[in-house]
């Protein structure tokens, strides 16, 4: 849903917003801000070194893919941060310059391309495969770690 919003920002080529799409701009920067960090620490520091303890087969051989997870949430950080600088200067401005609307949209467009196939594969393989593998108590030892993160009790 964010990078949808994001995406949709890049095609405005940096003309003034409107309120519903500067309300839906700010919503999308403020959640890769905030909340992106904290879904990347929970699957690098809380599901990652579990699944890496696992003997099984399926475990595996997503671990690889695991890494390319990692290797992408690292990736992805100075993109986010180019387009949550230009994203907040447009919101401050009120619009971007050509140049800098290109540079939104090109470091946005490199977004969308990563978390396409990033998300396809937690949601298709890592998930249901923590879901199969990971006992209940691991399970709630992860939520409770997850909500700690955001500062929740569980």
């Amino acid at each position: 849903m964010f990078m949808r919003a994001l995406s949709a920002a890049a095609g405005f080529e940096g003309r003034p917003l409107n309120d519903d799409e500067r309300q839906s701009l700010n919503a999308a920067l403020r959640y890769f801000r905030e909340a992106a960090p904290r879904h990347n620490a929970d699957e690098e520091e809380s599901l990652f070194p579990r699944l890496r303890l696992l003997p099984h087969l399926e475990v595996r051989r997503a671990l690889s893919d695991l890494a390319r997870l990692e290797q992408e949430h690292h990736w992805v950080a100075p993109l986010h941060l180019k387009v949550d600088r230009l994203g907040g200067k447009w919101l401050a401005d009120g619009e971007l310059g050509k140049d800098e609307a290109q540079a939104f949209r090109t470091a946005v467009e490199k977004l969308a391309a990563m978390y396409r196939t990033h998300i396809e594969f937690e949601e298709s393989v890592l998930f249901p495969l923590a879901n199969l593998v990971l006992g209940a108590a691991e399970a709630a030892e992860i939520a409770a770690e997850m909500a700690k993160r955001r500062n929740l009790d569980i």
